[in-house]
């Protein structure tokens, strides 16, 4: 209880903000991204919630807009709009200084640049998605703009202890709304409802939806084999069939993932038993080969029973999360729809493994598959979530 004359109270951040230590071996990694590139200035730009070097380098979730002023050899400056999320930045980007960006957030950006000694011979760093307007700004002022972010995802792959700690909490919470879906849905449950299930399991623990996907059909008369992007006012009905993908967030940045399959109030029927015990055997093969110095072709014959068994599969079978939406990227023998990376896996890496078995029509189709974080001989889950068929009702 606060009593009079004690200092105001703040609440505290969830999930707690990352160690000075964590935060100076981030832009020292920049920095040195920088050299090799011979830029000397950078700006991490972000929009509309999207954007995360501008969240890795300072702790600021983008909201509206947010720029990010680093330089080698000085403190970093961060710009933010809208006026009034300018007092919790400050709050939370302890290391920049936080300014508001004005009435053009990259006109004060440029500005900054211009004061740091840029000048048309420059050559200046971005990082992100920078809109073509702030491109045509930031050009104007500098002699070259260099893309940075292929190299900053690169950064991203591979997680530090801190980043490590949380996702196993992002994977714990994320565990918990699969559960709270299994538990609380029953036939006549709409698949709105679900959504509700889902996000009321982790929403007071501090965890954040990031996303929660379903697809929901007759197991007799299949229409849909993978889940939408936007829900509707389905409802269960005995004999169907629901697939989910799930991720909690702890932190903007970290997210769960988990994917599972469950029949509603009734046993599978033949065909999506079969889907389901080939998904498995995909996701058993790939979890034993998975290790640093394995190449995504490895992976991909690891997975070939998918198509040894006449089926396939629509969404990647691997990609990298925690950071975005991450290298390595590939489907399996029948989806692969680019060269496999010759890159290896590497420890410390976390990826979604994710053998989403489809029949060849699109029609029918099971989900399963979790995170997963490459260590320096093997992989280890970091998801606890029951694996398997499971049953609702």
């Amino acid at each position: 209880m606060t009593r009079p004359g004690d200092a105001p109270q703040m609440g505290r951040t969830v999930p707690p903000p990352f160690t000075p230590a964590e935060m100076h071996r981030r832009r020292e990694a920049l920095d040195q991204v920088m050299r090799d590139a011979e830029v000397e200035h950078a700006v991490a730009y972000g929009a509309n919630r999207s954007g995360s070097a501008v969240q890795w380098l300072t702790g600021w979730p983008v909201t509206r807009e947010a720029v990010v002023v680093h330089s080698i050899a000085a403190a970093d400056v961060l710009l933010v709009q809208f006026y009034n999320h300018v007092p919790q930045a400050r709050r939370v980007a302890t290391d920049a200084e936080v300014r508001w960006a004005g009435p053009k957030t990259i006109t004060t950006a440029v500005d900054e640049l211009v004061a740091r000694g840029v000048r048309a011979t420059s050559r200046v760093g971005v990082v992100g998605a920078l809109p073509f307007q702030a491109y045509e700004s930031l050009r104007g002022s500098a002699g070259s703009v260099v893309d940075l972010t292929p190299a900053y995802y690169r950064l991203r792959q591979q997680k530090s202890a801190e980043e490590l700690a949380c996702l196993r909490r992002a994977a714990e919470l994320t565990d918990l709304s699969c559960a709270a879906l299994r538990d609380g849905a029953a036939v006549g449950t709409t698949e709105y409802e679900l959504g509700a299930l889902v996000e009321g399991s982790y929403v007071r623990l501090g965890g954040t939806n990031y996303i929660h996907y379903f697809s929901i059909t007759s197991m007799d008369r299949p229409q849909q084999s993978v889940p939408a992007q936007w829900p509707s006012d389905r409802r269960l009905a005995a004999g169907d069939v629901v697939c989910c993908e799930l991720s909690t967030s702890y932190g903007v940045d970290y997210p769960g993932q988990l994917l599972r399959t469950f029949t509603v109030a009734a046993e599978p029927t033949p065909l999506y038993a079969e889907l389901h015990a080939v998904a498995d055997e995909a996701l058993h093969r790939v979890e034993s080969v998975l290790a640093p110095g394995v190449t995504p072709a490895e992976v991909v014959a690891a997975a070939g029973v998918i198509e040894d068994a006449g089926f396939t599969t629509v969404d990647d079978l691997v990609h990298g999360l925690g950071g975005g939406y991450l290298a390595p990227v590939f489907g399996s023998r029948s989806r692969t729809l680019a060269p496999l990376s010759p890159v290896s896996f590497a420890a410390g890496m976390t990826v979604v493994v994710q053998p989403n078995v489809t029949t060849s029509d699109g029609l029918a189709g099971v989900q399963t598959g979790e995170l997963l974080h490459v260590t320096a001989d093997g992989c280890e889950r970091l998801h606890s979530f029951p694996r398997g068929l499971g049953r609702i009702g």
